[in-house]
């Protein structure tokens, strides 16, 4: 198992961009999984369901399975947020994992940026960005730029740049949590 982020601040594109991404890794013979961030309280279930009922009345974790799919529901209640490794560590094995945020932990990423979202660039201080999906050229960016819309090339940059799994969780083991 590879790993790569998308990393860029809200509203720069990422998950746009990811789930154009997919499709080609995919076409292209690939098994991948995802890891996706989210910065706000956030639900996967709904209210009147059961499992949302279980949740509510305390449970801390909540299986729900069918012939299709399962999905695990973990409430932290007062408990800290992940770190990646932790959450790396959840995965099954796949060819390629793409982490959608988390810009501040230390795996390899693409940056995506957008002018029009009004951020600065994370790439300047970001050595773990390998490059940078844009909507502008970047010419001080010190790695490659690569339109955000060429989908073909910035799937080759992933297969090419994407490190073993061992290599990260190494790393992240080896670092405290990321602020």
């Amino acid at each position: 198992m590879r790993v790569i982020g998308l990393a860029g601040w809200s509203g720069s594109g990422k998950t746009t961009l990811l789930t154009r991404l997919i499709p080609v890794l995919v076409a292209r013979g690939l098994s991948v999984s995802t890891i996706k961030h989210a910065h706000h309280a956030f639900d996967v279930d709904r209210p009147g369901k059961d499992s949302f009922q279980h949740r509510q009345a305390g449970a801390r974790e909540v299986l729900v399975a069918s012939r299709r799919r399962w999905a695990l529901m973990r409430e932290l209640r007062d408990e800290r947020e992940p770190r990646l490794a932790e959450l790396v560590a959840l995965i099954d094995d796949c060819d390629i994992l793409l982490v959608e945020g988390f810009k501040r932990e230390e795996h390899v990423k693409v940056e995506v940026y957008r002018k029009a979202n009004g951020k600065p660039p994370l790439h300047p201080d970001d050595g773990r960005i390998v490059a940078v999906a844009s909507d502008v050229a970047l010419p001080d960016a010190g790695r490659p730029v690569i339109d955000i819309d060429d989908i073909e090339t910035i799937a080759d940059v992933v297969m090419a740049h994407a490190e073993p799994v061992e290599r990260l969780m190494e790393r992240l083991s080896a670092h405290g949590p990321a602020e």
